[in-house]
């Protein structure tokens, strides 16, 4: 990391620490894994920050800084709490681990952290039943790009082996540790991981390419016809937001960008769109059918992207708790 970057990062954390737990976790939750880290790592590196410092990083957000400043508490105590809230207890504590105690991650969890280009060039001469684990263990979004740089063949074989992927074995999960470092300490359970299974293989199929996600569906339909209609049966799609109810609509209305919905919608069903519509007020919405209609043609790759885009943020939301997906296998709710 150069200085500029150093310092933009410096600063990243000094806004973060200077807007209050809960705004900063919320920001947090739309950065990538390393980015978490470095800022994380820079406010552990924060011993004291004074009103100079903090005036030239919020400028004229200097009032709103000082009613909800984070600064007067510990640097540690602050920074769990504020990762706690942003990723979770399990991740934020893999984190903080590494930032406080300087260490470097190990094993499986150093996955997480790195780019799929990366994860793919290391898993990519292993067995496909060691590629299906480690897809497994990686979140949905990672998992999936991941996969897209797989061949057509090696897609098929990893996601089937997903799909029917039930648990691990902890002797089998140390030693896939060591596959990826040397040395790992795992712990001493005897329980078996629940990992795997047909709900982390739609969750992948979600986050990769539209136009690979049709090929491998349609391959899978063809090697395993119950199992693809069990997958599909779980995957949540753009137009699945129609189910979505008043309360939840208008909470991801909030956190999607207009630019963005306009896109999303030129090619979604019209279900879709009134659910939208009918969670604006009246202006909002007629301004939004007219930025539609004015929009013109749009290339689906374009609309595509913009959807999945809006769906990581109602995926985010969810597993958040914040909102509640309904359509995901019939009646169920996640």
């Amino acid at each position: 990391m150069n200085d500029q970057t150093a310092g933009s990062v410096e600063k990243a954390a000094i806004l973060l620490m200077s807007i209050g737990e809960q705004h900063a976790a919320d920001i947090l939750k739309f950065l990538k894994p390393k980015e978490v880290q470095n800022i994380g790592t820079a406010m552990a590196k924060l011993d004291t920050i004074n009103k100079e410092q903090v005036k030239s990083v919020l400028d004229g957000f200097l009032d709103n800084a000082q009613e909800e400043t984070g600064l007067t508490m510990g640097t540690d105590r602050y920074m769990r709490s504020l990762l706690t809230k942003a990723l979770g207890p399990e991740k934020a504590n893999s984190v903080i681990e590494r930032i406080l105690m300087g260490g470097n991650t190990k094993g499986l969890d150093t996955l997480k952290w790195m780019e799929p280009r990366a994860v793919a060039d290391i898993i990519r001469f292993e067995h496909p039943q060691v590629q299906a684990i480690v897809l497994t263990y990686l979140d949905s979004d990672q998992a999936g790009a991941v996969m897209m740089l797989m061949d057509e063949k090696q897609r098929l074989d990893v996601i089937l082996r997903i799909s029917r992927l039930e648990s691990i074995q902890p002797s089998a999960l140390e030693e896939l540790n060591n596959i990826i470092e040397n040395q790992v300490n795992v712990g001493n359970t005897t329980q078996t991981t629940s990992m795997g299974g047909t709900k982390t293989a739609a969750n992948i199929i979600n986050a990769i390419d539209s136009s690979m996600e049709a090929e491998l569906l349609e391959q899978l339909t063809k090697e395993d016809e119950d199992l693809s209609a069990q997958i599909q049966d779980l995957m949540f799609v753009f137009d699945n937001l129609s189910a979505l109810d008043d309360r939840a609509a208008q909470a991801l209305l909030r956190e999607v960008s207009s630019d963005e919905l306009i896109i999303a919608l030129k090619g979604a069903d019209e279900a879709v769109k009134d659910k939208f519509f009918d969670n604006m007020s009246k202006r909002a919405a007629e301004l939004l059918k007219d930025d539609l209609e004015a929009k013109g043609p749009v290339r689906l790759s374009e609309v595509e992207t913009a959807q999945k885009a809006i769906l990581m943020v109602a995926r985010r939301m969810s597993e958040a708790g914040e909102i509640s997906l309904g359509g995901e296998g019939g009646d169920q709710m996640v």
